[in-house]
């Protein structure tokens, strides 16, 4: 592991549960393609890529997860959008965001919205454009908590604990009501696996980790 890898996991506070390799740098394995289609993602150099066009299906864990700390490391290049979906529901935004003045929840580091009725609803803008420039490498630090039940009916909403973005704070406590735009064809639960958006532009990605809490 380099020193600069190094000092990023140790600036962070533990949490319970071992952290699992969700990618581990050569191979598919343990990744599906949503709703059983063909597999287009490919795994070059150590990276996992869904080609030059980043026109392809997203990308599904096996693995379901519950309350969890997720560590992504992600390179888009200009002008491209992707995403990062906590229980396959509920999308922390990928995006070409450098130097954007104003953003929204389209925005890298936000939350995206709701759609409802062909309007979008909700979401969370991220607090600052924490973005650097398109191909260089940033990273994602996600502290997120499953909705809970009783009774097989909703108690609490599901709720981005955290979210840090190269470095920065842009997410605090927020809830999610439902699913965001584009969510798997699932209902919410108490697991569920991580999604990668493939179709909106290309994205490649080197270090993907979990770690239930």
């Amino acid at each position: 592991m380099q020193r600069r890898e190094l000092i990023w996991l140790a600036a962070m506070p533990l949490v319970a549960g071992k952290r699992v390799e969700v990618f581990d740098g050569k191979t598919l394995g343990g990744w599906v393609s949503e709703g059983g289609k063909p597999q287009q993602w490919v795994v070059e150099g150590g990276l996992l890529k869904n080609g030059p066009a980043g026109k392809v299906n997203n990308l599904v864990s096996e693995r379901e997860f519950g309350d969890v700390e997720v560590e992504v490391e992600f390179r888009i290049p200009k002008g491209s959008n992707s995403g990062v979906y906590l229980m396959g529901l509920y999308e922390v935004q990928i995006f070409d965001s450098f130097g954007k003045e104003k953003i929204t929840t389209q925005d890298g580091g936000s939350i995206y919205h709701r759609w409802i009725e062909g309007k979008p609803v909700g979401g969370s803008v991220a607090r600052v454009n924490a973005a650097k420039a398109a191909g260089e490498w940033q990273r994602y630090r996600i502290v997120f908590r499953a909705p809970r039940f009783r009774g097989g009916k909703k108690t609490e909403n599901a709720r981005f604990e955290r979210v840090e973005f190269n470095g920065v704070l842009v997410q605090e406590r927020v809830e999610c009501e439902g699913p965001t735009r584009s969510a798997m064809a699932r209902e919410e639960g108490l697991r569920g696996p991580l999604m990668i958006q493939g179709d909106h532009g290309p994205v490649e990605f080197r270090r993907i980790l979990a770690r239930e809490r």
